[in-house]
């Protein structure tokens, strides 16, 4: 057997995939409730985004290479996706929370500012969406879109933790 073969077990290297395809199906889900459903995201739910924006081309890029990456940079590589992907657990949560009233929002999506609004502001806000962040736009089972984010980025940090001690554990 190869040392190669040895550092990389295909379970390790499934379990980073499975990860990648659970977030891309979940940022593609994303997108489509947004322009096939008509559902526009707020400002939490566009920050939410950004794991899989950076993290998924990261972690196709090591299961890309997954051979030819010495451990330790794949397991780096593994680890800055799953730090990311913590990140959006805790957005999400975080969203979660706002939309059931748990705690208060940001106040540029949740608030009206502590500025008045002049009518002059408004008649200039013919294209402008707003969407608050505090309002559950589509829920299943009592978890909102927001929840959901939060509890597949779980499971994506969950797989690539996995992944990193079973590949800590053939070094």
């Amino acid at each position: 057997m190869s040392q190669t073969s040895q550092l990389s077990p295909a379970s390790d290297r499934a379990k980073a995939g499975a990860a990648f395809v659970l977030g891309l199906a979940a940022i593609l889900g994303a997108l489509a409730f947004q322009f096939i459903g008509g559902l526009y995201p707020c400002e939490l739910c566009l920050t939410q985004r950004w794991p899989y924006y950076i993290g998924l081309p990261l972690l196709a890029l090591a299961l890309i290479v997954w051979t030819k990456l010495p451990t330790p940079f794949r397991v780096g590589l593994m680890g800055v996706v799953a730090a990311l992907f913590a990140w959006g657990t805790w957005v999400g949560g975080y969203h979660a929370g706002v939309e059931w009233g748990w705690w208060p929002g940001p106040q540029s999506c949740t608030g009206v500012g502590d500025d008045a609004i002049s009518l002059d502001m408004l008649s200039d806000m013919s294209d402008v969406r707003i969407v608050p962040c505090d309002a559950i736009q589509w829920e299943m089972f009592g978890i909102s879109l927001a929840g959901f984010n939060a509890l597949i980025s779980a499971a994506i940090v969950v797989l690539l933790v996995l992944a990193i001690i079973g590949q800590l554990r053939k070094a």
